[in-house]
């Protein structure tokens, strides 16, 4: 979604008669409904993901304002979207008003039309008379559970009433049209030389069929009727999605584009979109059609039948626990989580639940890291010599967020695991979770803090780091405090996005010592200027739910000083605890959730480390 920036204003405008056909071929005009009180003009597009959701808004007003002769009609502008594209979104939506296609956008352009979805309310007259959204619960990467003022119907209730509208102009986030353009032949910058590949290497992974990008950009024909929105986003460093401050680290999946990838996109947009010489584009891109990992060893699925997820709506988390059917240790060495409906599902987390083990996701009570799945996000592979351990008899346990997008559908999202060979496996990697759960953020507050340390308890190499919060969530730190006094920022996320969570891997793994103290900083924003805020007026502690907060600082590690297949030491002596030996690694993770925690649970975490 994007800000709204019109140009000259649109209420006020006498909208003249136009010609429209649907893409049966069925031709439309305005004065066909010269006897209407309101004509409703919406300005839809096939694949932007607003303009999809408010499409099936869009019938429910129709049901709504029918009775009273009002008239809607919807305009497609895009150049991108094809006759049997706007035939699917008809059938795909059911839609209950005409959806035109509007060729060359000329009755966009009469309109002064600049997004999808854009809504206008027509008088009897014919004069605009509100223009804008349909109600108020979208923003740029921000979305309400429900919308606090329905603007369009609040017009059209006034325009049937012959009263002024009330609030008659509002902005209309979404996409920008796909206008016909008229490249420069002399462009030094075109598609096949050097946009082309810019996006096979930063945007196509998401960007093609099947994946989570809403629209497909790996050919020209494809890509064309995108680009001023494309020039807009990573201007606005939106696309590619990437957060971590440039300042701090060096990660191995950064895709952050340089300043001179930046100038080269706006410089193409600016040129009309220019495709160059076909035969100078590279090669496409090669996809694998299922697993971005190898071929998994195992495979297994949440659940026997899928999750229904309703059209709207909040969806509360959803748990899963899973058998992988393990009768003995498995070493992975790398895991990918893959989703059945990508477009709804907001995240996934898949925890590890030893035999015998106490276990509550809905009281934290997580015991460690296996993989994950985000939108945007790699599947996890270990370094060379580097492996996890499931134990035997193990249960996998899935939390799930959904967010319905207009449309109903099944999800039944599975793991897959490749596993390592025991005998080459050199370190043990571990997810470790420091987590704050007795913070209470204020009514209001706009730059609340919260902390929580970890103390290294031996030579540590840290792999990755992942920030979690919710929708408060602003800003996050991971800073590495050594015994000699010194200190480091190891990653900066200076606006934390709840909808893009990454894991942040380190280029080469980070050595930190013994003694070194992590600590982890979140900053929340429960103000009413954070358009995502549930309730300002709230006091926020920890929840599971979106609507409460959360404060880990994830991260994965492994003994910088093991070697699983070194000779054993004969007079090594074990460390003492209630359950016998309890080794550093168990340790570990046991001291990441601090206090009474550790007192509570350091037999149960044995299970990891022993």
């Amino acid at each position: 979604m994007c800000a709204d920036d019109q140009a000259a204003p649109v209420v006020g405008r006498h909208v003249d008669d136009f010609e429209l056909a649907d893409y049966r071929g069925k031709e439309y005009r305005l004065t066909d409904y010269a006897f209407s009180p309101v004509v409703v003009i919406g300005f839809l597009g096939t694949e932007c993901p607003l303009a999809r959701i408010y499409a099936r808004r869009l019938n429910e007003l129709v049901t709504e304002f029918a009775p009273a002769g009002v008239v809607f009609l919807a305009i497609d502008p895009n150049q991108q979207d094809s006759l049997a594209e706007l035939a699917e979104l008809v059938a795909e939506f059911h839609l209950q008003y005409p959806l035109l296609k509007d060729p060359g956008n000329v009755v966009a352009d009469r309109f002064g039309i600049r997004r999808t979805p854009e809504f206008c309310v027509l008088d009897a007259e014919r004069v605009v008379r509100y223009h804008g959204r349909i109600d108020d619960q979208y923003e740029i990467g921000t979305q309400r559970t429900r919308p606090n003022r329905r603007d369009l119907a609040l017009a059209i209730e006034q325009v049937l009433a012959r009263r002024p509208v009330e609030i008659a102009q509002t902005n209309a986030p979404g996409c920008l049209i796909g206008r016909v353009r008229q490249p420069q032949p002399d462009a030094d910058v075109t598609w096949s030389e050097q946009i082309a590949p810019l996006l096979q290497a930063h945007c196509q992974e998401c960007h093609r069929p099947g994946q989570i990008g809403p629209f497909s950009l790996l050919t020209y024909a494809e890509a064309v009727g995108w680009a001023d929105m494309i020039g807009e986003v990573v201007a606005q460093r939106r696309m590619p999605p990437w957060h971590a401050a440039p300042e701090y680290g060096t990660f191995a999946n950064n895709q952050r584009l340089t300043d001179e990838q930046l100038d080269l996109v706006q410089r193409w947009v600016k040129a009309g979109a220019p495709e160059g010489d076909p035969a100078r584009a590279p090669a496409a891109r090669q996809f694998s059609p299922d697993w971005r990992i190898a071929q998994p060893d195992a495979i297994v699925p949440m659940s026997q039948r899928p999750f229904e997820v309703p059209a709207e709506g909040t969806v509360a988390y959803q748990w899963f626990y899973a058998d992988p059917h393990f009768t003995e240790d498995k070493w992975v060495k790398a895991v990918e989580v893959r989703p059945s409906a990508l477009e709804v599902v907001h995240h996934a987390t898949v925890y590890l639940k030893p035999p015998d083990v106490p276990f509550d996701l809905a009281l934290n009570e997580r015991i460690n890291l296996v993989g994950g799945y985000d939108p945007g996000g790699d599947p996890w592979q270990a370094p060379e010599g580097m492996a996890m351990r499931i134990p035997a008899r193990s249960q996998l346990v899935f939390e799930m967020h959904y967010t319905p997008n207009g449309n109903p559908q099944q999800d039944c999202s599975r793991v897959g695991l490749v596993f390592a060979d025991p005998a080459k496996v050199h370190k043990e990697i571990h997810s470790v979770m420091p987590a704050n759960t007795s913070f209470a953020i204020p009514p209001g507050a706009s730059n609340h803090e919260v902390s929580v340390d970890f103390t290294f308890p031996a030579n540590a190499l840290v792999l990755a780091m992942r920030p979690h919060l919710h929708l408060r969530g602003k800003a996050f730190r991971f800073a590495a405090r050594y015994p000699d006094g010194s200190e480091e920022i190891l990653l900066d996320v200076p606006r934390y996005d709840f909808n893009w969570q990454y894991n942040y891997v380190f280029a080469e793994p980070k050595r930190l010592p013994l003694g070194t103290k992590l600590h982890c900083t979140a900053w929340y924003d429960n103000s009413v200027d954070n358009p995502a805020n549930p309730d300002p007026a709230a006091t926020v502690r920890w929840g599971d739910q979106t609507w409460q907060e959360m404060m880990i600082g994830i991260f994965a590690m492994a003994l910088a000083d093991e070697d699983r297949l070194a000779p054993k030491p004969t007079a090594s002596p074990p460390l003492p605890s209630v359950a016998g030996e309890l080794t550093v690694a168990g340790l570990l993770v046991a001291a990441a959730v601090g206090g009474l925690w550790w007192l509570r649970r350091r037999l149960l975490f044995a299970h990891l480390g022993g």
